[in-house]
């Protein structure tokens, strides 16, 4: 059978009928399996954020120390978020990151939180995460967003143009080229049925990565309903909306090749600690980060020192915006954040929480999730 008859055969939806998804009741690769007494499946989103004096070299080999621990303790899967001109994060490319992983591990899931779709061709990619579920088959979750994953300058240097909202009100179609790609599957006479993603499903039967897609509002919520597609919600940065926007996505479900019912995660943010106030020192240096951020002086993550000096001198505008920050933050002693994640998870019916730990260091983040594994007595696994 040649490559039209193929297509010929083959049913084309936005969401992309296709071998290890996660089709039907199981959910296959979509649905986690919780561990110990967790309520749900822990996964892990990494920031690769870079600390004062460190480097950038340092915090990606504590990714991949992290990549590891995930895989050793029992979390589903480790993602990696795409952010643009940012000195105190180095995830500017997620899919050469998740290449690095896979290469350091053989088990734990490994995907993107997201790329930012209109910041790419979407042929680009389908190669790019063609290329990773050929390195790791079966282990590779794309996980999409909308957002330009930086400010609007340097967005239009990404995209080479200033109509910065044309992308976001073209993504479902930019969406709908992407899966196409993905799944070879542009019909006879389309622009694009002779161009083929490679690796990818031109060069024989294979799996695909499963699609995701992010949000912090309703846009993508209703979107991955519509499209029976699962869903990862920012609560990190975006607790407000979280319940309308989990609402508004399990409202919105219909059932696809990929999903019979929602699947839902939200990323959380979390940090554990031996003691209250060295989580309380750790989780500070974050919030003194995203301030500086927000108000134009963006820089590498502060000292705990040097964050605990910057709070003596807030202004009550910017004491305001850290605490609010900082009450979004699950932080504590294993105990504490434990009891905050299962509260959380009860008040959200979230079917998965995905914890980001930020802080200035490396150790630090890594002590976090090896003390929460130990809070809800996840398996050492071989």
């Amino acid at each position: 059978m040649d490559v039209s008859e193929r297509r010929k055969d083959r049913t084309v939806s936005e969401t992309g009928s296709h071998d290890g998804a996660g089709t039907g009741a199981e959910g296959g690769a979509v649905r986690g399996e919780a561990r110990g007494t967790a309520p749900v499946p822990l996964s892990v989103l990494d920031l690769v954020t870079v600390g004062d004096g460190s480097t950038a070299s340092a915090s990606l080999a504590t990714s991949v120390e992290l990549s590891r621990l995930a895989e050793r303790r029992g979390y589903h899967r480790h993602w990696v978020a795409e952010h643009h001109s940012m000195p105190g994060v180095a995830s500017s490319s997620p899919a050469v990151i998740l290449a690095h992983l896979a290469a350091h591990t053989r088990r734990v899931r490994l995907g993107s939180g997201g790329v930012m779709l209109p910041n790419h061709a979407p042929l680009v990619i389908a190669e790019q995460f063609g290329t990773l579920e050929a390195l790791a088959p079966g282990r590779i979750d794309l996980g999409l967003g909308r957002a330009p994953g930086t400010d609007g300058a340097t967005a239009a240097a990404l995209r080479r143009t200033d109509r910065l909202n044309e992308g976001a009100d073209d993504f479902p179609e930019q969406l709908s080229e992407l899966t196409r790609f993905l799944d070879d599957a542009f019909p006879d006479g389309h622009p694009y049925a002779r161009i083929h993603a490679v690796p990818g499903p031109v060069q024989g039967p294979k799996g695909r990565p499963p699609v995701w897609l992010l949000g912090s509002s309703g846009f993508s919520a209703r979107l991955a309903g519509l499209l029976g597609l699962p869903f990862a919600f920012a609560h990190h940065f975006s607790a407000r909306n979280t319940v309308p926007a989990l609402d508004l996505y399990r409202s919105s479900f219909r059932p696809s090749a990929v999903l019979d019912a929602p699947y839902a995660l939200i990323g959380v943010a979390a940090l554990a600690a031996d003691e209250e106030a060295e989580a309380r020192r750790q989780v500070l240096t974050g919030a003194v980060s995203m301030l500086r951020l927000r108000t134009g002086r963006p820089g590498l993550v502060p000292t705990p020192g040097d964050a605990e000096a910057a709070a003596r001198g807030f202004t009550p505008a910017e004491r305001e915006f850290v605490d609010d920050w900082l009450g979004n933050i699950v932080h504590g002693t294993p105990d504490r954040v434990r009891t905050g994640l299962d509260e959380l998870q009860k008040r959200t019916g979230a079917d998965e929480l995905m914890i980001t730990a930020n802080a200035h260091g490396g150790a630090a983040r890594l002590r976090s999730y090896e003390l929460i594994a130990d809070a809800y007595g996840l398996p050492e696994l071989d």
